[in-house]
């Protein structure tokens, strides 16, 4: 499942429909109670992930990194040199370059306009900072409840959101 356009929409913040916020909700409850029972899966084993970043590693990029991780994916960081100024050719290229590498890239600290460019053209899911405290699917980790810690809820939010759109 491809992540729908409206999540990588350059005008406004990431927008959830009920139907996505419901169906990533299910899927992390269902990764908290395994958690809490000590049966937890690798479902992403032998996926090779990508993170595209501008700043300095933090705790997205780490809270990105380790969730796909938790679920088996390799994930490879790599700091992006493109920017709006870059040619669309070398836009397209690198897209399309990251599509042959990886099944899913999430881009942190990117201008929505590019991560949207790349989207069109990579050819697999595109995430813009699904990671970081803003996205609506880390805000939605305090519904899980008090049964894990919040950032174990952000965890799960974050992997529900990756099996959605990879798994």
């Amino acid at each position: 499942m491809r992540l729908p356009n409206r999540l990588r929409e350059p005008e406004a913040a990431p927008q959830l429909s009920p139907l996505d916020v419901s169906s990533l909700l299910c899927r992390a409850r269902i990764l908290q109670r395994a958690a809490l029972e000590g049966a937890t899966s690798r479902p992403l084993r032998g996926k090779n992930l990508g993170l595209l970043y501008e700043t300095p590693f933090d705790a997205a990029q780490a809270l990105f990194c380790g969730a796909a991780e938790e679920l088996g994916a390799r994930v490879a960081t790599m700091r992006s040199s493109l920017s709006l100024e870059s040619s669309p050719q070398e836009v397209q290229h690198t897209a399309r370059m990251l599509g042959r590498l990886y099944e899913a890239v999430e881009c942190q600290d990117l201008d929505p306009a590019l991560v949207r460019q790349i989207g069109e053209h990579a050819g697999i899911p595109v995430f813009d900072g699904a990671a970081m405290e803003d996205h609506p699917a880390v805000r939605l980790a305090e519904l899980l409840g008090d049964k894990t810690s919040l950032a174990d809820n952000q965890r799960f939010m974050v992997q529900a959101l990756l099996l959605e759109n990879i798994g």
